[in-house]
């Protein structure tokens, strides 16, 4: 059956059984991720002309180049009318992979993620700099997308995003949208940032803050009266401060410090687990918005005293993880045991539940 497999039925399926997520491997059938669990479709194991085959539908000559080149291309595709993917080909043991997670096509409001009503305040602040952080397909993208969208519909802006591909397209409504992608438009993030002050935003949007020069941009374009939004692959407010901090040489630090203390308006780190209540993932966060008390932490270098401010801080939209977790435990919208595990005090975590019970 496999030499019969083709790309647009794989991608129906995808669309037609909501998955998040499409795995395509030699030596597998295709497999689907839903929910967050992997589903083998019931068909033979994929052979090596198959993945050629299907990764040649998807993948234009440039991205194929790239591939051959590096060993890996990440792409935007859409589907019909009907989805748009985030495409990651790559070879592997000498055959070619295929990983193409969904791209929603419905922005969520900042209710359904589950965040505050606070949040949405800092969105029409003049400038600062907002990070969202969590590793790796914890709906980051989802969640500035979703930020993004209540700006471009309610703010009279210009919004720059600099993307790795570009996930979710957005239209222009009260605000203007330029939507540029790195490898595509623009050749790196940092690149992308210096020009994007060019561009007189109000708004920018860096999907990623990479590397030094990235984040020396986006904290400079946050200085000079730009609202900055961006992602980092850290847990909780204090680590991302403190991974900001750290990433400059040692005689920058100090000053890096007093800049993060002036620019930063929140942290909001998140994580995706399976509902235990009903099929679906649902997001639990931690949520720092910075406070004169925060920033003076910041300047002062005393990141790890920010949690007990967090603490204090729930009548402005602040809460912990383990906070977060404990009430989505209560809800019964996760298990135990997945609460526990994403925990940053497990021990204090369990204590807290038998205290409650």
């Amino acid at each position: 059956m496999s030499a019969h497999i083709k790309m647009d039925d794989l991608l129906q399926l995808v669309v037609d059984e909501g998955a998040s997520d499409l795995h395509l491997t030699v030596g597998s059938p295709p497999v689907l991720r839903i929910n967050g669990s992997m589903h083998a479709l019931e068909s033979e194991p994929l052979v090596p002309e198959d993945t050629e085959r299907l990764m040649r539908e998807i993948t234009d000559d440039e991205h194929f180049q790239r591939m051959e080149e590096v060993g890996g291309a990440d792409f935007g595709f859409g589907f019909r009318d009907l989805a748009r993917f985030r495409v990651s080909v790559f070879r592997q043991k000498r055959h070619y992979g295929i990983v193409m997670r969904q791209i929603p096509s419905k922005l969520m409001s900042l209710e359904d993620i589950g965040l505050p009503p606070q949040i949405k305040d800092l969105l029409f602040r003049p400038r600062g700099l907002i990070l969202v952080t969590g590793p790796t397909g914890s709906g980051k993208t989802t969640t500035l997308a979703s930020m993004i969208d209540i700006i471009n519909n309610e703010r009279d802006a210009h919004i720059v995003t600099v993307e790795d591909p570009v996930e979710y397209y957005h239209d222009h409504h009260k605000s203007l949208v330029t939507q540029r992608e790195v490898g595509v438009d623009v050749k790196s993030f940092s690149l992308a940032l210096r020009a994007a002050l060019r561009q007189d935003p109000d708004v920018v949007l860096v999907g990623e803050m990479r590397d030094l020069e990235t984040m020396a941009a986006a904290i400079t374009a946050a200085e000079t009266g730009h609202l900055v939004f961006a992602t980092l692959h850290t847990t909780g407010a204090a680590r991302t401060v403190d991974r900001i901090v750290d990433a400059f040489p040692t005689d920058q630090q100090e000053q890096v410090r007093v800049q993060m203390s002036a620019t930063l308006v929140a942290v909001i780190s998140q994580v995706l687990l399976p509902r235990a209540d009903r099929p679906g993932r649902v997001a639990a966060f931690e949520i720092m918005i910075a406070t004169d008390s925060i920033r003076s932490l910041i300047r002062e270098g005393k990141t790890y005293r920010i949690t007990s401010d967090i603490q204090t801080g729930g009548r402005m939209g602040m809460v912990t993880l383990d906070a977060n977790l404990m009430l989505l435990y209560r809800q019964g919208a996760i298990s135990l045991e997945d609460a526990i595990r994403v925990a940053d005090s497990p021990a204090s975590l369990i204590e807290k539940i038998e205290e409650g019970k």
